[in-house]
């Protein structure tokens, strides 16, 4: 990513920089699903009847993750799945607050959820997968055309209405869970993460490092190294994050990826400015693992390519087998 003038996100304050015409194009192929405003809710109902009796998922999904869009405001948690997941985004969205989207590949747990909406940033992340499953509540209706165009399978409340349903003791927007086993036929195995990441020993060199903290206008993410998981625990906004089932998230490599984020023409029902944040370019990141901390470049020249972290000699930044977090932060 070139050098040039850097939006920071500020809580309702509008941001100036638009988003380029070339990474708006690079969304537009593939399918033609719609999707529901977070503000159309489907049926509620406390449970949902068992998976095995929704109608077989397509074919097309087959050899594809499943990603879904997940809230993330102190009423969305404890979320539900988000351990299972083989990859964790956390990016900017509006009022400098934050949300998920988790990625499933080599295994679909039961539920997973609440579950909230698209954005444009989702669209270009999404394309470095080959035809992936997009489950999410709905998206502001000026961008629901581009989701329509975009090279994956969207799969909200009206495309998949037996797949959802809205859980008990939660109010709505934070109550909508998705079955991925109705999206799915099956997890479709490690190679579906077509992320660019590249897995090994750990590089040499680094800094002992106990936590790392990745702060957002209204939101934050702690990491702190747990050496008898042999994981990077993960906290909220200072809270420590577990799913309903009581399950400690935790990471093996944790990724601090700095990134342009600008304003996107999309704002919330507040007129908060939707942020647009930038995968496709170069950076600076630091990759967590090992209880260390590894200063890294990454490239992603393509929408259709994945991401790689190298260190300063170029020698890839290998990642630790496990559960990956990446937060997208402002690059200053």
């Amino acid at each position: 990513m070139g050098e040039g003038h850097r939006a920071r996100i500020r809580r309702a304050a509008p941001l100036t920089a638009p988003m380029t015409l070339a990474l708006a194009l690079s969304l537009l192929a593939g399918c033609t699903h719609h999707g529901r405003d977070d503000a159309r809710p489907p049926r509620q109902t406390d449970t949902a009847p068992p998976p095995s009796s929704s109608p077989a998922p397509s074919a097309t999904a087959a050899g594809s993750p499943l990603a879904v869009k997940i809230d993330n405001v102190s009423a969305a948690r404890p979320q539900t799945g988000l351990d299972a997941a083989d990859v964790v985004y956390a990016e900017q969205v509006e009022g400098g607050l934050s949300r998920l989207m988790a990625v499933y590949a080599t295994r679909l747990p039961r539920t997973v959820g609440p579950v909230r909406s698209a954005r444009a940033s989702d669209l270009e992340l999404l394309r470095q997968f080959h035809r992936p499953t997009l489950a999410f509540s709905g998206a502001q209706h000026k961008l629901l055309p581009l989701i329509g165009k975009a090279p994956l399978r969207a799969e909200s409340p009206d495309e998949a209405p037996a797949a959802y349903f809205r859980g008990g003791g939660r109010a709505a927007p934070h109550n909508l869970y998705v079955h991925p086993g109705r999206l799915l036929p099956s997890a479709p195995g490690r190679a579906a993460l077509t992320t660019g990441f590249r897995y090994g020993p750990a590089p040499s060199g680094g800094t002992p490092t106990g936590s790392r903290t990745v702060r957002y206008p209204a939101a934050r993410f702690g990491f702190t190294w747990s050496p008898g998981r042999h994981r990077w625990l993960v906290a909220m906004d200072g809270t420590p994050t577990t799913t309903t089932d009581g399950a400690r998230v935790a990471a093996a490599t944790v990724v601090v990826q700095y990134v342009k984020v600008t304003a996107s023409r999309y704002h919330d029902v507040l007129g908060n400015p939707t942020p647009y944040t930038e995968t496709v370019g170069s950076g600076k990141a630091q990759v967590l693992r090992d209880g260390r901390s590894f200063d890294a470049s990454w490239s992603r020249p393509a929408a259709a390519d994945g991401t790689t972290f190298t260190a300063a000699d170029g020698s890839p930044v290998n990642f630790a087998d496990g559960q990956v977090w990446v937060v997208f932060a402002p690059a200053p």
